[in-house]
């Protein structure tokens, strides 16, 4: 392999190292990316167990939207000539707090204001200002970002005074600073899982932005699982000139003078580069791959020292051999938790109890012939600290996942009265461990750095330069600036790749002049 062939190198083939390396082929750029699996995707993939083909991780894809109402993720597909077969969610969420709530909430702005009004009669003032609030804060955003990263404070404070004055607050402390009911309360975030924060700590600008994208425009599924996609990404790079390796890591960043120089792969090759955008953690690569260490600024740890670790993954995987129609199940997405506030809840994410908070899906619900006629697949996933995993002995491992496992599908059931066990045909287990072993990422996490106040989307955004400690060097994925989810990530590869191109661009410009 020729070291200067490449425009630069792209570590990670999850979705923020897939888009950031398009955005670079968009500018006639030929990327290189290092994949440590034997296919691209990451978190975003499919895995087959007897006739079920599984989603091992989305839940539902905002931002893709419909004909009419396209979103910026099914825009950047296109833009990449990257199309499929994707099918609406019908319905928002089913939340269910045993013996206080069980809802069924309806996507549609206006649906969902009318709904809410039935539920929590009174509710409908509060209701108004809350989605007022995150359009201000989408609104906000889009700025920031047509700002290049550099807002004029000045039109901040004139044009997004709302978006301004709601980002240092929780989600929690927004609600009830409108005076939303607690009943109310409790509808509204029960999307606070995909975060993996509790609303008291859980930052109001990040949940309002996706809140608002999912009620608006729906979510969306690929009927092939999000392999669909990144397998279509990947092809889509090859074809524009990039290039994919695939079970090679990249075992070194060498950095010359405060700059990428390039990189060391697990094959033995040396790739000269000047321009890195890593798809994985800054932990990971500040500890384990910069080199030498001494060009590691003091502040760059310091930084990291200052985050948290978001939540770790923990997945169950059932093939039934009954319908969904046989089986009862009569929505795609519920929310169950087993206690009154999101706080109670996330204390069970920091032990192995029976009753956790749980995201349930049946992908039949959405794609009716996901699984073979007569069978249907269905999945829950939890949330645990990862630390949690850390007294678990080998010798004990598959009898507490499968313990897990099992004690999370009779918690279904019990909510819903529906009977599943009797008809599971293939079952399949996800820890943090399992996570980390395919995806490489610290303790199972799946959220990169937890999304509180005082590092969420806003202050990640507005320090975005000075947070770049290596010339050079940038980052996409879930632990980058636009925080985790599949519409943040692939998002936040397009952003990388073209700060790269800015970056490429500038530099151009400086030579110019010192020619001159």
């Amino acid at each position: 392999m020729e070291s200067k062939e490449f425009d630069a190198v792209v570590i990670g083939a999850g979705n923020g190292g897939l888009t950031a390396a398009l955005a670079l082929t968009y500018y006639g750029q030929r990327p290189l990316v290092l994949e440590q699996h034997n296919v691209p995707g990451g978190f975003a993939s499919s895995f087959v167990r007897g006739r079920f083909e599984f989603e091992p991780s989305l839940h539902e894809l905002r931002e893709y939207g419909p004909d009419d109402d396209k979103g910026e993720i099914r825009k950047l597909f296109e833009s990449h000539g990257v199309y499929g077969e994707f099918y609406p969610v019908p319905d928002a969420y089913r939340l269910i707090i045993p013996g206080e709530i069980d809802v069924r909430m309806p996507f549609g702005i206006e649906a969902y204001k009318a709904e809410m009004e039935r539920l929590v009669p009174g509710s409908s003032v509060p209701v108004e200002k809350y989605f007022q609030l995150c359009e201000d804060t989408i609104n906000g955003f889009a700025y920031i970002g047509a700002s290049g990263g550099n807002p004029d404070p000045e039109v901040l404070k004139k044009e997004h005074p709302n978006f301004l004055k709601t980002n240092p607050y929780s989600l929690g402390e927004v609600l009830d600073a409108i005076k939303m009911p607690k009943r109310a309360q409790l509808i509204l975030s029960a999307y606070w899982c995909y975060l993996g924060l509790p609303v008291s700590k859980l930052a109001f600008s990040p949940f309002a932005a996706m809140f608002l994208t999912f009620i608006r425009r729906g979510a969306y599924l690929p009927k092939w699982r999000s392999h669909q996609f990144t397998n279509d990404l990947a092809m889509a790079i090859e074809k524009k000139g990039g290039k994919i390796l695939y079970n090679t890591k990249c075992s070194e960043i060498v950095v010359e003078n405060g700059g990428v120089a390039g990189v060391r792969t697990s094959q033995g090759d040396y790739i000269e580069c000047r321009h890195i955008v890593a798809n994985t953690s800054m932990h990971q690569v500040y500890n384990e791959l910069i080199t030498p260490k001494s060009e590691v600024p003091p502040r760059a740890y310091q930084n990291l020292n200052a985050r948290n670790l978001g939540m770790a993954g923990f997945v169950v995987y059932c093939g039934l051999n009954k319908s969904v129609d046989e089986l009862g199940i009569t929505d795609y997405s519920y929310f169950i938790y087993p206690k009154s506030t999101s706080e109670e809840t996330y204390q069970s994410f920091q032990q192995m109890g029976k009753d956790m908070g749980i995201a349930v899906t049946c992908l039949n619900r959405v794609i009716p012939d996901a699984s073979p006629e007569g069978t249907c697949i269905f999945e829950i996933t939890t949330l645990f600290e990862s630390s949690v995993w850390d007294n678990v002995k080998d010798t004990d491992y598959h009898r507490v996942k499968t313990e897990i496992g099992l004690n999370l599908v009779r918690q279904f059931e019990r909510s819903t009265g529906l009977s599943l066990e009797p008809y599971i045909e293939e079952f399949e287990v996800a820890t943090p461990a399992t996570f980390a072993n395919y995806t490489g990422t610290w303790g199972g996490a799946i959220y990169g750095y937890q999304a509180s106040v005082w590092d969420s989307v806003m202050p990640r955004l507005l320090s975005l330069k000075e947070d770049q400690y290596i010339k050079g060097l940038l980052f996409s994925g879930g632990y980058a600036f636009k925080i985790y989810g599949y519409a943040a990530t692939l998002s936040s590869g397009d952003t990388a790749g073209k700060l790269v191109m800015l970056a490429k661009f500038a530099e151009l410009e400086e030579m110019e002049a010192q020619n001159e």
